[in-house]
């Protein structure tokens, strides 16, 4: 057998999840990736408490765009999530 199982390049998956500080900066990326990027269905968002904190303070928010045909630039989505202190996971 000849087939690869090796690691997936690139967003083929589907979809970007950007790592935010607060709901404040998860809720103005969501509007910036409506206005900037045209996301034609609304970003969802999505409270992640960091492990062993119970304590609303210490929780990051996710905001999830599905990309099923790979249409948004992941660089852009980097500078995006940056300029609000976030990042962009890659898996």
């Amino acid at each position: 057998m000849n087939s690869s199982h090796g690691p997936v390049h690139g967003t083929h998956h589907g979809r970007h999840v950007l790592v935010l500080p607060d709901r404040d900066a998860a809720e103005e990326v969501a509007e910036a990736l409506t206005e900037r990027f045209g996301v034609a269905e609304e970003p969802q968002l999505v409270r992640d408490a960091l492990a062993g904190e119970d304590d609303a303070e210490d929780a990051q928010w996710l905001v999830v765009i599905e990309d099923p045909d790979a249409a948004y630039d992941a660089a852009r989505l980097d500078a995006l999530a940056m300029e609000y202190d976030g990042w962009r996971e890659t898996e």
